[in-house]
C-alpha cells in the first residue's frame, strides 16, 4: 500500500515528521534558555560535518561500481540549505560582526522555510537509505531550530529584510548558472537536470501553485513570489514597527513648534 511505502506521507515518512516536530520543539526550548549564540555557532558546525560527511561517503559508496570515487553531480551541496554549511563556517571562523549579522539574517527565513520545505517535501533517497534518512532529517531539524533561536533571541530591521531578498536573489541567479555548467548527456542519450535551488522545476510534481502547468517561466514567477512572501512573513515584526515609527515621525513633525 502507499501509505506503508517509503514514500512521501508514507508511514515512515509521518512518523519522521512527528519525531522532527518533537525534536524541533525541544531544542528550541533548551536552545532559547540554555545555549549561547556562540557555542550554537560550534554545535552546528559539528552537525553540519557530520552530515556532509556521512552524505559524501553513502552516496559515494552506494554508486561505487559506476562512479568509483566520484560523488554524482545531482548531490553537491548547492541547495538552499546544502549551501548553509558555508555560512555557518563563517559564522564560526569571521570575525566580522556585520558579515555574521548579514548571514544571521538571510539564514532565519531561509533555514527555517527552507528546512521545514525539506522535511514535508523529502527526496526519495531521504527516505531509502537509512543513513542518508538521519542525515536529511536531523541536519533540517537543526538548522530550524537555530532559525526559531535567532527570531526568539535576536532584533532585526526592514535593511535585513531587504538585505535578504538580495542575497536570495544573488543565489537564485547563481543556481541558473551552476545547473548550466553541471547539466549532462549520461549514457542513454539522455540529458540529465541538474536542480539546485529547483530553479529548473519543481521539487515534486503535482504540487499547488508550485507547479509547471503553465510553462517554466510562470513557474518561475510563482516561485519568486512565494520566496518574496516567506521572507516578508518572518520579517512582518520589524515592517510592521518601521511604518509604526514612520507615523509617529510625522505625526510629531505636523505638530506646531512653541515659540
Amino acid at each position: 500500500m502507499y501509505f506503508l511505502s517509503n514514500s512521501i506521507f508514507g508511514l515512515k515518512h509521518i512518523i519522521i515528521l512527528i519525531v522532527c516536530v518533537g525534536l524541533i520543539v525541544a531544542g528550541s526550548i533548551l536552545s532559547i534558555k540554555k545555549i549561547k549564540k556562540p557555542t550554537f555557532h560550534k554545535i552546528l558546525l559539528i552537525v553540519g560535518i557530520v552530515s556532509e560527511t556521512l552524505k559524501i561517503f553513502s552516496y559515494i559508496l552506494a554508486n561505487e561500481a559506476e562512479l568509483g570515487g566520484y560523488l554524482p553531480k545531482t548531490d553537491l551541496p548547492f541547495h538552499l540549505c546544502s549551501i548553509q554549511l558555508i555560512f555557518i563556517a563563517l559564522l564560526n571562523f569571521s570575525k566580522n560582526d556585520k558579515l555574521k549579522h548579514l548571514l544571521e539574517s538571510f539564514m532565519i527565513p531561509t533555514c527555517l522555510i527552507g528546512g521545514v520545505a525539506a522535511l514535508f517535501i523529502a527526496t526519495s533517497s531521504s527516505l531509502n537509505m537509512w543513513v542518508i534518512t538521519f542525515q536529511y532529517f536531523i541536519y533540517h531539524s537543526a538548522i530550524i531550530v537555530f532559525a526559531i533561536y535567532l527570531l526568539a533571541t535576536e532584533k532585526y530591521t526592514v535593511k535585513d529584510y531587504l538585505h535578504t531578498i538580495a542575497l536570495l536573489a544573488f543565489i537564485f541567479v547563481l543556481a541558473i548558472y551552476i545547473n548550466s555548467m553541471l547539466y549532462f548527456k549520461n549514457d542513454a542519450g539522455e540529458y540529465v537536470n541538474i536542480n539546485f535551488m529547483y530553479v529548473v522545476s519543481p521539487p515534486q510534481s503535482g504540487l499547488p501553485f508550485l507547479n509547471e502547468n503553465h510553462g517554466w517561466f510562470v513557474y518561475i514567477v510563482h516561485y519568486i513570489l512565494l520566496a518574496i512572501f516567506v521572507i516578508t512573513l518572518t520579517f512582518i515584526k520589524p515592517i510592521i514597527n518601521s511604518f509604526k515609527k514612520e507615523k509617529v515621525e510625522e505625526k510629531i513633525a505636523e505638530e506646531p513648534t512653541v515659540e
